[in-house]
């Protein structure tokens, strides 16, 4: 379909269903002003690279942040930049024509990053730790380029809590994606603006919005991933024990090193008593 007639018939679908869009929409924005103001993640004057993959998530992220451009107290710009790793099928005329029909600033980067990852990875092994690799260098370097002073990624809440899991699971370690990063070489700093919000509230959004989505399974090595996995169990949990997820991500924002076991964050081993006062006689029978 055109993506003009596409975007046109999205305003009658969305003229159907307002009161309900609406009162996701709100919801929507203020998770992620609350988490843009909660970690300082856009200032005044800032250029935001957003990163639009095509799938829901990157499209809801762009589309709240139009919308919070134009209402926010400060200015700020917008660029999409999508990275094109010539997956096979890869419909390279979705994106750029979206954009331009929406008036957004965007780059499309070509990059064989996919061709790369193929010859490097055994077979049966999944490709997501080196596309992921290879993608985010390339990402941080055009970064530089267009003199961006933040990168903007999709993720949401359930990610920040699988990614959690699956550190603890496969990695021993305590750790997930952080809402806002400044990369290893310190000359990027990374914001998820979408930190605060339910990944079911962005499916059901993209839904309603109809945004033309890009499926993320064109690589062939989405099967027996072991986020997947985590995705399943956590899914199960909050079925069971509705609220659970939410408290999950509470505990990220709550952490007491002193009862953990991590001997870097907090110094056991001078631990000292401190008593005021003379201690009674106890008596013991």
């Amino acid at each position: 379909m055109n993506i003009d007639v596409a975007l046109d018939q999205n305003i009658l679908e969305l003229r159907k269903d307002r009161p309900e869009l609406n009162k996701l929409h709100k919801r929507l924005r203020r998770n992620i002003g609350n988490a843009i103001s909660d970690y300082n993640m856009i200032e005044d004057g800032d250029k935001i690279m957003v990163c639009l993959s095509g799938g829901k998530d990157s499209y809801c992220m762009l589309d709240l942040l139009l919308h919070l451009q134009k209402t926010a107290p400060i200015n700020f710009e917008i660029i999409a930049v999508n990275l094109d790793q010539k997956q096979p099928g890869f419909p390279e005329k979705v994106l750029p024509a979206y954009l331009t029909k929406l008036g957004v600033p965007f780059h499309i980067l070509e990059k064989d990053t996919y061709s790369v990852v193929v010859d490097l990875v055994p077979e049966g092994k999944t490709y997501c730790g080196l596309c992921s690799r290879l993608r985010r260098g390339t990402l941080y370097g055009f970064a530089q380029e267009i003199g961006a002073t933040k990168i903007a990624l999709g993720h949401h809440r359930d990610d920040i809590i699988e990614t959690l899991f699956l550190n603890m699971f496969y990695g021993g370690k305590l750790k997930t994606m952080p809402p806002k990063l400044l990369s290893d070489d310190k000359k990027n700093i990374v914001i998820r603006p979408l930190a605060y919000c339910k990944e079911s509230d962005l499916e059901r959004y993209a839904e309603k919005m109809q945004f033309p989505i890009i499926p993320c399974n064109l690589c062939g090595s989405q099967d027996n991933l072991q986020r997947q996995v985590i995705k399943e169990m956590l899914q199960d949990w909050e079925k069971k024990n509705p609220g659970r997820l939410e408290s999950i991500f509470s505990a990220t924002k709550s952490v007491a090193p002193s009862q953990l076991a991590d001997i870097g964050l907090f110094d056991f081993k001078n631990l000292k008593i401190e008593r005021e006062g003379r201690i009674g006689a106890i008596n013991v029978i």
